[in-house]
């Protein structure tokens, strides 16, 4: 079962594609938003789809793919949770989690262009798997208990403008995370009955080249952990989105440019799906 919404910009339909049909999901619900994650929409739909009440989406094949999700009150980021990632950005593995936060209007669709202005010169990718929050999680007991708070996974892109997030970041990361549209995510959130977040393979590509590969086996800090741990200091609500971090292979390593006018960025996280962004730098 995979949660999508079809649409214009800002006038999504929420859908759900089973068995390889898209249906519309408008007769339950309104948005795939938090009311939609804190009213159990997952197990409704599920209901709904094993009832037949649900109408096929007319012409969905077409439609543009949006987020498969809208207004999260948070959208929380896990940094350097790949060792490998945390040495080529010149840092030791940390020994808890390092967050940073991003705005609810960073959030774009998995084609959608990353428009960029034009002082952002240090533009960078970061496929990552995203977990979409299904019920609030404040001061969870453990590990397994985090995990019992999670609905779905998302493939998301951490766009970061290093420049910002780094040079004049004020002692920050946020700064360079957080221009409109630099957190792609789609094209569809899978239940997490569906999903091993442990080991899943995840790509990136630019212009066709391979930049990143690798596993999520290789975080250091798993789904639970980061829940649990995150959980003790703040409350997570249903539909907030967390980003747990980026393998190496981005272009603050050095070893490749950054990102450029016409560029084309491509994702992947298994059974998660694929993005592809074309960069546009804008006046």
């Amino acid at each position: 079962m995979e949660l999508l919404r079809l649409g214009p910009i800002g006038h999504e339909i929420p859908a759900v594609r089973h068995e390889g049909v898209c249906f519309e999901l408008r007769p339950l619900f309104d948005d795939i938003d938090p009311n939609f994650f804190a009213a159990d929409g997952i197990g409704r739909v599920r209901s709904a789809l094993e009832a037949g009440e649900l109408k096929p989406l007319d012409g969905a094949e077409e439609m543009r793919i949006g987020a498969p999700l809208t207004r999260p009150s948070a959208i929380v980021c896990v940094g350097m949770n790949y060792a490998a990632h945390a040495r080529e950005a010149g840092a030791e593995p940390p020994e808890r989690p390092v967050i940073f936060f991003k705005m609810p209007s960073t959030i774009a669709g998995p084609t959608d262009p990353i428009e960029l202005p034009p002082y952002a010169t240090k533009a960078d990718w970061e496929v990552e798997l995203g977990v979409v929050i299904g019920s609030r999680a404040f001061r969870v007991a453990s590990v397994e208990e985090g995990l019992n708070h999670v609905a779905g996974y998302v493939l998301g892109n951490d766009l970061s403008e290093r420049r910002l997030q780094i040079e004049e970041s004020g002692g920050q990361w946020s700064k360079g995370k957080n221009l409109p549209g630099f957190t792609p995510l789609g094209p569809w959130i899978r239940p997490t009955a569906e999903v091993d977040p442990g080991n899943l393979r995840l790509r990136s590509w630019v212009n066709g080249e391979a930049r990143q590969d690798s596993s999520t086996s290789d975080r250091i800090f798993s789904v639970g952990e980061i829940i649990f741990q995150l959980s003790q200091a703040m409350a997570f609500e249903p539909g907030d989105v967390i980003l747990t971090g980026t393998p190496q292979g981005v272009a603050l390593s050095g070893q490749y440019p950054y990102l450029a006018d016409g560029d084309v960025v491509e994702l992947e996280l298994e059974g998660l799906g694929r993005h592809r962004q074309v960069v546009t730098v804008t006046e």
